[in-house]
């Protein structure tokens, strides 16, 4: 547990971050959360959307337990991978192992 930050912590680095890696979450990178009119207004989320780059793993575009779109899924600066999440990561470190 020692590697993992806490939200707040790694929110501070979210805009120097070259590339994020959402697996299956959608309510919690959801940048709607931000907007006062929004249904999850004001919900604690990590600000996966200031990366440069954000890969979301997900296995399909299903909202999340809020049933609200994640604006973050189509993004300019956001790549979706439609996988299991566990498989998806073992072809990425698979790849990038071949170099």
């Amino acid at each position: 547990y020692e590697l993992l930050k806490e939200m707040d912590e790694i929110n501070t680095s979210m805009e120097q971050t070259d590339v994020c890696l959402v697996i299956g979450a959608n309510d919690t990178v959801n940048p709607d959360a931000r907007q006062p009119n929004s249904a999850i207004a004001g919900m604690p989320i990590i600000d996966a959307d200031k990366a440069r780059t954000c890969v979301v793993i997900k296995r399909s575009l299903s909202p999340g337990f809020a049933g609200i779109p994640n604006p973050l899924f189509a993004a300019d600066n956001s790549l979706m991978l439609f996988a299991d999440g566990k498989q998806a990561v073992l072809d990425i470190l698979s790849a990038l192992k071949e170099g």
